[in-house]
């Protein structure tokens, strides 16, 4: 049963990200002002983050509905998600009003601070499922079942008769 929880959590998980990804794929410049719009990063590095980001997020979302690389790559989810959360948390506790960037856009926003809480609620819920697959990559219809197979358990166990 709990391996069923795994391949949900993959096929959400890796669904968001892929939608995610590709729905910043078309218009780069938008996921360079999302990331621009937290005023975290230092300029110089913020283009380069804000094209690759969508890259990444839809590698990862293919890797995880495959179940390629499983733990690795949930693992890098949970990053990017908890990255997410302490993202949004700044910007709300500084004040500044944004469009999280989350699915394409980014940038000002007025009454986003209204969004922040489902936002954040919404990322750690993700966050979570990538930490169960941390800790439970193995699940159904994974392709790390064919490139690792788990070794055959022994059932040949000498026991002595019974009298």
């Amino acid at each position: 049963m709990l391996s069923w929880v795994g391949l949900v959590a993959r096929l959400v998980t890796g669904g968001v990200w892929i939608a995610a990804g590709v729905l910043k794929l078309p218009e780069p410049s938008s996921s360079v002002r999302a990331v621009r719009a937290y005023q975290i990063l230092p300029e110089a590095v913020v283009p380069t983050v804000g094209y690759l980001l969508p890259l990444v997020e839809v590698v990862v979302g293919v890797c995880l509905v495959l179940g390629v690389l499983v733990r690795f790559n949930a693992a890098v989810s949970a990053v990017l998600f908890l990255v997410f959360i302490l993202g949004i948390a700044s910007v709300w506790a500084r004040g500044i009003e944004i469009d999280c960037g989350c699915f394409g856009g980014g940038g000002a926003k007025e009454g986003a601070t209204a969004e922040y809480p489902w936002e954040i609620a919404r990322d750690a819920g993700l966050m979570l499922l990538s930490l169960w697959l941390v800790w439970r990559p193995r699940s159904p219809y994974a392709a790390d079942n064919l490139l690792f197979p788990e070794p055959e358990r022994s059932t040949d166990v000498e026991t002595e008769p019974i009298h």
